[in-house]
């Protein structure tokens, strides 16, 4: 018994210790598929915001149709989509175009518009027995590598066709599956992609009454090149040690969007994929991650190894393995609770961005109209309009530095007079303490300072001979804070109440009483104009 027992003692304390290294391995694998499927959740926002952020445009660009009431030129159309300078602010978009909705039969009338605006002979195709047609009109960017499109009804195409009927029937837009842009149309190169739709009502009167109703003028898309788009939205930085593949509807060799440049590591195989879903303009999308070799986990595997060498060693190690294994499975509850953690802020901060983006583009439209109402041309609605959406992105390039929580007043409105001024701004005398102003207010403000700037440059003096001063400060009622600023411009020139309030006066007028609960006091007087706003800070 006492010369097997050495061997017993050997052979338990080599069990243990192999036991003991396969529950750590366990626990390495564990972490390092959570820290994996952190990175995946990370990819998939990147790919979600820059989606968002796309079909924002076309839903601005529909807003623009309206207010034209459907009656868009090519020159418009041409100067608005250069005014949106897509090519650095969409880098994922192929281009935006315009089908007129039309019956089946009346084909000529429509022919003979695309004559008079794009210059060319050109009939509808291909020919169909269907009731309705699509065909397109404009598009843009206006190349003559799109020429040929010019005239194509969509309304043939199948995938396209259950787009346009989806969005016939919705006010949101609707996407295609995947598509293989310049097939239709019988190009050499094709690239793929998908489509996103949406329509475009005008009012005209056809009751017997006379009152006005909506009907269809037609539809607006946004064509995007896959490639392009996934690319932009990943290459971000930080780099992602990923792999994506993005296919629509199902994990299916047919349906395939994207697929990353970046292999991913044969050596962990299909292990550590993850999958996700996302909803991207009433189509499902399957995405699959997987990771590549750079991927490094939080934890290596040479520790498995040298746990299984000592215990093996060294009778006396046991201890140690059993509190590194303690400390293992703690780190790995610590990181498992922490990931959940960040998994739950992360959803609650895609729902804020949704909510947001929503709440955005309802003021870009209503921006859109009454800036539409009160321009004389296209050129005056495109400057205004362009002014007042750089206006608002400002404001939210501050906040979203400080992830959507706080922004200083000082650099927020030294940022939108810069945007008016130019160099000029140093010449104009800023002065307070430093005040941060959370999100509701950082953007009604953005918008007042842009809107009381440009009425300095374009009715006062301000930026030339004339000075402004800024000052504000913080009076206390109690426990109430609030913030008390004093704009006031000074010129050669005699300054006099305007008879009538322009859009601009309104919006700040808005902002300030309606959004933000405060005061405006506006003085004329011979030689400028002073304003005083007080506005409450919440936290």
């Amino acid at each position: 018994m006492k010369r097997i027992f050495p061997a017993v003692i050997f052979l338990s304390l080599s069990l243990a210790s192999l036991v003991i290294a396969w529950v750590v391995h366990v626990g390495v694998q564990d972490a390092a598929r959570l820290k994996f499927e952190a990175t995946s959740d990370d990819a998939l926002n990147r790919i979600e915001s820059s989606i968002d952020l796309n079909l924002s445009l076309l839903t601005a660009t529909q807003a623009f149709f309206m207010t034209h009431d459907g009656a868009v030129s090519q020159a418009q159309f041409d100067q608005y989509y250069g005014a949106l300078n897509a090519d650095a602010n969409f880098p994922g978009l192929r281009g935006i175009g315009f089908l007129r909705l039309v019956r089946t039969g009346e084909e000529a009338g429509v022919e003979r518009d695309i004559l008079a605006s794009q210059g060319i002979a050109r009939r509808i195709f291909p020919a169909t027995d269907r009731p309705w047609r699509t065909p397109l009109v404009m598009f843009e960017p206006f190349d003559p590598g799109n020429l040929d499109a010019i005239g194509y009804d969509m309304f043939t195409d199948p995938p396209r066709r259950e787009a346009l009927q989806l969005a016939f029937a919705s006010r949101e837009p609707q996407a295609t599956g995947r598509i293989e842009l310049g097939q239709a149309i019988g190009n050499a190169q094709t690239y793929p992609g998908f489509l996103a739709f949406s329509r475009v009502e005008i009012m005209h009167t056809a009751t017997a009454d006379g009152a006005p109703e909506p009907e269809t003028a037609g539809f607006l898309y946004a064509a995007f090149r896959a490639g392009d788009l996934f690319n932009t939205a990943l290459g971000k930085s930080p780099l992602l040690p990923i792999n994506v593949e993005v296919y629509d509807s199902s994990v299916d060799p047919d349906n395939l969007l994207f697929r990353s440049e970046a292999r991913p590591d044969a050596s962990l195989g299909d292990a550590m994929a993850v999958t996700r879903r996302a909803q991207v303009a009433g189509r499902i999308w399957e995405l699959v991650f997987r990771p590549t070799s750079t991927f490094t986990p939080p934890t290596s595997e040479s520790v498995v190894y040298l746990i299984a060498a000592v215990g093996l060693l060294l009778a006396g190690a046991i201890a140690y393995l059993v509190r590194l294994q303690a400390r293992a499975h703690a780190t790995e509850t610590s990181l498992r609770m922490s990931v959940e953690k960040s998994l739950n802020e992360r959803d609650l901060m895609l729902q804020e961005m949704k909510h947001r983006i929503k709440n955005s583009i309802a003021k870009m439209l209503a921006i859109a109209r009454q800036t539409a109402a009160n321009s004389s041309s296209i050129q005056d609605f495109t400057a205004s309009f362009g002014a007042r959406m750089q206006a608002m992105a400002a404001s939210q390039d501050m906040l979203t530095r400080s992830q959507w929580q706080k922004a200083d007043l000082g650099k927020l409105l030294r940022t939108e007079l810069e945007q008016v001024f130019g160099s000029s701004v140093g010449k104009l005398h800023l002065s307070g303490p430093p005040i941060e102003l959370n999100e509701t207010a950082t953007q009604a403000l953005g918008l007042t300072f842009h809107e009381l700037a440009t009425n300095a440059l374009k009715y006062g003096e301000a930026g030339n001979d004339g000075t402004l001063d800024v000052e504000w400060e913080v009076r206390r009622a109690g426990k109430q804070r609030n913030l008390a600023l004093s704009w006031s411009e000074r010129g050669r020139s005699g300054y006099s109440t305007p008879s009538k309030s322009g859009f601009g006066t309104k919006l700040i007028d808005m902002n300030i009483t309606r959004e933000l609960g405060g005061t405006i006091i506006r003085d004329f007087h011979n030689d400028g104009l002073k304003i005083d706003i007080e506005i409450p800070l919440l936290d």
